[in-house]
């Protein structure tokens, strides 16, 4: 058994918790590689990692591991997609964060968590991704995400414009601070701070989320994810960001940019004692009334 563990600079309080994880795993007998920068992490916080070894990319993963373990909140389990990429390793969040809707162990929870890894008492809770095509690679060979593709003006400049097509059908123009594309995972992300609706997993449906729109009437739409959705810029600055996930870069207007679903999905570990249902209560208070 190998498993992978990535992380970001965390609260040193919560030191003791990847210590407890390490020994537990090496207890097990299972052989553990951490994610290279998180390792100098650890290591400079007085972890001991004694016969630990180090993986610094995608391509030292594949066929190889059989877990990725992400130690933080949502934003460090989502900069895992990089890293298993389509090898379908399984990914199990530990927050070590604040909201910890995608990390769902608690960090408290971390022995029991491992046991019930290893005795296969969970099951694949299976996401989509979406993708970035665009006539310049902006991303590399990474173009995809798993939460959504955000088309957002400069912080300085004027609302752009943004026409949106639907399979080459025109859909809409919309004036605004820029535009969301979210798959379900992140129907519950930026998206709803939008005002976006609550997408369940494994829906088959993207959300087109309006951010600040200049129109009274323009609300977020929910169409399939098998519709191709092409844009157009228009801008009185010559450039405006594009977003995948947390993952930005700067464009020029003349860019030609495409969305679409990705033809493979993340694998997110799920607890045999966790529920969405009860997730949306207790994360995003779904419902929360004094009343009930």
């Amino acid at each position: 058994m190998k498993i992978a563990i990535y992380g970001r600079p965390f609260n040193i309080q919560s030191i003791a918790y990847a210590q407890q994880l390490i020994d537990t795993l090496l207890k097990k007998e299972v052989e553990v590689i951490v994610h290279q920068d998180f390792y100098k992490f650890l290591k400079n916080n007085a972890v001991k990692l004694t016969n630990i070894s180090t993986f610094s990319s995608h391509a030292e993963l594949v066929n190889t591991t059989n877990y990725l373990l992400s130690l933080g909140g949502d934003g460090t389990l989502l900069d895992t997609v990089t890293l298993v990429r389509d090898s379908n390793i399984p990914i199990l969040g530990i927050n070590f964060g604040r909201l910890g809707f995608l990390a769902t162990v608690n960090k408290l929870d971390i022995d029991k968590a491992i046991d019930s890894l290893l005795k296969g008492y969970y099951t694949l809770d299976t996401r989509a991704l979406i993708r970035l095509e665009s006539n310049i690679n902006i991303f590399g060979d990474v173009n995809y995400g798993l939460n959504e593709v955000t088309i957002h003006k400069q912080d300085a400049s004027p609302m752009i414009i943004i026409h949106a097509y639907l399979n080459g059908d025109f859909l809409n123009s919309y004036w605004a601070d820029g535009l969301i594309v979210s798959t379900p995972t992140g129907s519950t992300a930026y998206s709803l701070s939008c005002g976006g609706p609550i997408i369940f997993p494994r829906s088959g449906n993207f959300v087109i989320t309006p951010i600040c729109a200049h129109n009274l009437n323009v609300r977020p739409v929910v169409l399939s994810d098998s519709n191709v959705i092409t844009f157009e810029i228009e801008s009185r600055a010559s450039q405006f960001l594009v977003t995948i996930d947390s993952r930005t870069v700067t464009v020029d207007n003349d860019i030609q940019i495409a969305v679409r679903r990705e033809n493979f999905q993340l694998n997110l570990v799920r607890l045999n004692n966790e529920n969405y249902l009860e997730t949306l209560r207790q994360k995003l208070m779904w419902g929360l009334d004094s009343r009930n």
